[in-house]
């Protein structure tokens, strides 16, 4: 007689497996149209790369939302794959490129986490379950010596002189963010 066909895991979720790409179809599309990542870059430095993430991050509407996602615990390592990921798939850089980037976009989103006063943000995923993150012998007190006579002085350090230091991307979040956020409680 007949049997009931039994429910599978693709009807469950209303999937079919069966109206997927065929192997290799990307290769066989018009050479006249190619995706944007098929084309080459539109940066190809990774200065260049970080001053449109920059630029991106902090435009109207978006630097609030990025804001209150960090807030949220939103893991930053999760929101710098979103970022550069997007910039790969419209054309903006290359997969090398995009590799490069990551730690530059984390210190990014770490500079603008700092300036909006969130001090526990989360790095990324399971990081206070990580014995790798952990700093042995962290909550061992100092050890105090009084006895410093007999030594020689110790040097201060001079702090380098706008002059000879080189204007950095991270800068930026001290002047230019405090407009912007005026600019969009307005």
């Amino acid at each position: 007689m007949a049997e009931k066909i039994k429910e599978n895991q693709f009807d469950k979720v209303g999937v079919n497996p069966f109206n997927a790409p065929i192997p290799g179809e990307s290769l066989t599309s018009s050479s006249d149209v190619p995706k944007s990542w098929e084309r080459p870059p539109v940066y190809t430095k990774q200065d260049d790369c970080m001053e449109a993430i920059y630029m991106e991050v902090t435009s109207d509407g978006t630097l609030e939302e990025l804001v209150t996602l960090i807030d949220n615990k939103t893991p930053l390592d999760q929101i710098a794959q979103v970022i550069l990921y997007r910039g790969y798939t419209q054309g903006l850089w290359n997969p090398d490129l995009m590799l490069l980037l990551i730690e530059p976009t984390l210190y990014l989103l770490i500079a603008i986490a700092d300036y909006a006063d969130i001090k526990d943000y989360v790095l990324y995923e399971g990081e206070e379950d990580d014995p790798d993150a952990k700093i042995y012998g962290d909550d061992e007190e100092p050890i105090i010596m009084d006895d410093d006579e007999g030594q020689a002085p110790k040097k201060e350090l001079e702090k380098p002189t706008e002059d000879v230091i080189a204007p950095s991307l991270l800068s930026k979040i001290k002047t230019e963010l405090p407009e912007k956020l005026a600019k969009e409680n307005e």
